[in-house]
């Protein structure tokens, strides 16, 4: 897809990172929880992304249809150069571009803010989005088994991580 521009997020971009947030837990593809999210659960999510955490959307004429976060990997200093990746893409442009774009942006702020490593948590059954990590050069790194329940089952959760330096 062309002309997908990313800049850096902005309080003004709440409402859509939240609804597309939102689909992705309502599509059960991306993540563990289950629960809608409101503007006052985003707008605390999006304050304690700060300095080093960014937060980018990816916009197709002038409709944000994606975005992507660096996000705290753990409160140990030993992991200060790891940063964990969320990426979400508005349902009608998932396959098309946007996610390649945004995490090729993401990666040069990762580097720009010293993170040495990303990794990131994804279902096994989400040929689509390790497809794109693969692309990337994320490698698996594993799986664990049963780590969360969605919608009365078990699920697994397969872990990546690119080295960016």
């Amino acid at each position: 897809m062309n002309n997908i521009n990313i800049r850096v997020a902005s309080i003004d971009d709440i409402e859509d990172i939240l609804f597309i947030y939102n689909e992705g837990i309502i599509d059960r593809i991306a993540t563990l929880e289950t629960t809608i999210k409101d503007k006052n659960y985003m707008l605390e999510w999006f304050h304690r992304h700060k300095e080093r955490y960014k937060v980018i959307v990816a916009e197709v004429e002038g409709k944000t249809v994606g975005w992507a976060s660096l996000n705290q990997y753990s409160s140990r200093s030993a992991y200060d150069g790891v940063a964990d990746l969320s990426i979400y893409i508005k349902r009608t442009y998932r396959g098309k571009g946007v996610g390649g774009t945004l995490l090729s942006y993401i990666e040069g702020i990762a580097k720009e803010n010293d993170f040495h490593k990303i990794v990131l948590f994804t279902f096994p059954f989400n040929e689509l989005g390790q497809g794109l990590y693969k692309k990337r050069g994320f490698r698996e790194v594993g799986v664990f088994k049963n780590q969360g329940i969605l919608d009365g089952q078990y699920i697994d959760v397969m872990a990546m991580e690119k080295l960016l330096f």
